[in-house]
């Protein structure tokens, strides 16, 4: 058995060849992408190691002339480019396996053996443009298994499970696997099913037909039938009502749905990707969450670090943010070495999204071009009480009773003798208004259903009220 191995850092091809020979594996070497073509020209290889970036070349670009001379050749691709732009160019290639540095020797050498004894290439990753501009960033470790658990799921439809804590980017994980996959030419529909209220969750998931309950005048398609041929992405999964649980495992068992009122069977063509931050086992013991429907879901589960674990990543985001808020119209902003070192201590226990919020605050606030550590502290030290005066303030009211809730109000407020019940009422119906009005996506007609009150009663409330809900849509 004879591999190629092309590199141009001395130290890593001798490492590599002594694990291969120690193995039994014969290797040819040069650093050079002329040296490789020589060489494939001369001999035949049972398999390719190359690095991508060569003296002489970009590594991944140059490998159509290795297609050309030795087609049914698999090729094993490292790079200390550790980016998922970098692994989805590779899946361009349709390499066997993609390393990035720094690597498992063991593990590599296991790669090389079995693609060595394969009769062609199996690729893993999905054509795609270029891999320009994917949301995702980072180079640690802990990202790079993130981005080689993303390429193993492109040319398939398995169903994935995104697990991780608020913030670290769920949702940007299942945009990049449809956009990288075979399904981008169809849509990506996202549902936030803890955002849903219970009694609408079904209707807004499988649709429902005319008539199918008191103000259901017209058919409705549902979230699954809206992403036909594409990805349906059901965010916060471990908040779905038990009732929903059973109805979407049967979508799931079967391929198949059926909306609300309706005896028609519509077959589904849509993959499914959730995702929650809850950790759903103890809720299966506890019977909150079916064991069935988790087992469906948990085909592939992508674990999600929080930004603690991967602190190596923080100065690249927070870049990464700065050039996104300048493009948004915010003062271009740079970051001194002690400010990114300032940032890397901290805790984010908001994860990316924090760290995202911030640096535009950032941006906005900061009083010069180029952002040190003295500068960056204060802003840290306010959003750290902003932060812990956010968490205080439920405490109080979760604690109350309504009675004591009510009274907090009177003694804050101090309304006008007279007006106290007009005021109180106000107080309350605007808040709940606009919440349910945001459950049912502006829909005033539903959210009179979930109100349990007539829809003129509502319209009239909300102009005497002041709530413009045209405006209020438009934000949803």
């Amino acid at each position: 058995m004879s591999v190629l191995l092309v590199e141009d850092d001395e130290s890593i091809a001798i490492v590599i060849t002594a694990a291969l020979e120690a193995e039994g594996v014969s290797v040819s070497r040069c650093d050079s992408i002329a040296g490789r073509d020589r060489l494939l020209s001369e001999r035949r290889f049972a398999a390719l190691v190359t690095d991508v970036m060569l003296a002489d070349g970009d590594g991944i670009d140059s490998l159509g002339r290795v297609r050309e001379l030795r087609p049914d050749m698999p090729v094993i691709i490292l790079s200390a480019q550790n980016t998922l732009d970098t692994a989805v160019r590779a899946s361009d290639t349709d390499a066997f396996e993609y390393f990035p540095k720094p690597f498992d020797i063991d593990e590599l050498v296991r790669t090389v053996r079995q693609a060595a004894a394969s009769s062609s290439s199996q690729g893993l990753l999905e054509e795609d443009s270029g891999g320009q501009g994917l949301p995702l960033v980072g180079r640690s470790a802990s990202m790079q298994a993130v981005y080689r658990m993303i390429t193993r799921v492109l040319r398939n439809d398995l169903t994935v499970l995104i697990l991780g804590e608020s913030g670290t980017g769920k949702e940007l994980v299942a945009e990049a696997i449809h956009q990288l996959g075979h399904r981008r030419a169809g849509p990506f529909v996202a549902v936030n099913t803890a955002a849903i209220p219970a009694e609408l969750i079904e209707s807004e998931l499988f649709g429902h037909e005319k008539g199918a309950f008191t103000g259901a005048v017209a058919r409705h398609i549902g979230k699954f039938e809206q992403a036909e041929g594409g990805t349906l992405f059901l965010d916060e999964i471990g908040d779905m009502p038990m009732q929903a649980q059973t109805r979407l495992l049967r979508a799931l068992q079967s391929g198949s749905i059926r909306r609300v009122g309706g005896r028609e069977e519509v077959r589904i063509d849509t993959r499914i990707i959730a995702a929650t931050n809850r950790d759903l086992m103890p809720m299966i013991t506890a019977g909150q969450f079916r064991e069935d429907l988790f087992y469906r879901l948990n085909v592939v589960p992508i674990n999600l670090p929080p930004l603690r674990e991967r602190a190596d990543d923080i100065e690249a985001l927070a870049r990464h943010f700065l050039t996104l808020a300048a493009a948004e119209g915010l003062p271009r902003r740079q970051l001194s070495p002690d400010a990114v070192d300032l940032l890397s201590r901290q805790p984010w226990r908001g994860n990316v999204r924090e760290l995202r919020n911030f640096i535009y605050r950032l941006a906005l606030l900061a009083r010069e071009d180029v952002v040190d550590a003295a500068s960056l502290a204060p802003l840290l030290a306010s959003s750290a009480r902003a932060e812990a005066e956010g968490e205080a303030a439920p405490t109080v009211v979760v604690s109350q009773d309504f009675d004591s809730c009510i009274n907090h109000w009177l003694a804050t407020h101090k309304p006008a003798p007279g007006a106290i019940y007009d005021s109180a009422l106000a107080a309350f119906e605007r808040p709940l208004f606009e919440q349910v009005l945001r459950m049912t996506g502006g829909n005033q007609l539903r959210a009179a259903q979930l109100l349990g009150i007539n829809r003129n009663t509502l319209r009239k409330r909300l102009g005497e009220l002041g709530v413009d809900a045209e405006l209020l849509n438009r934000r949803l």
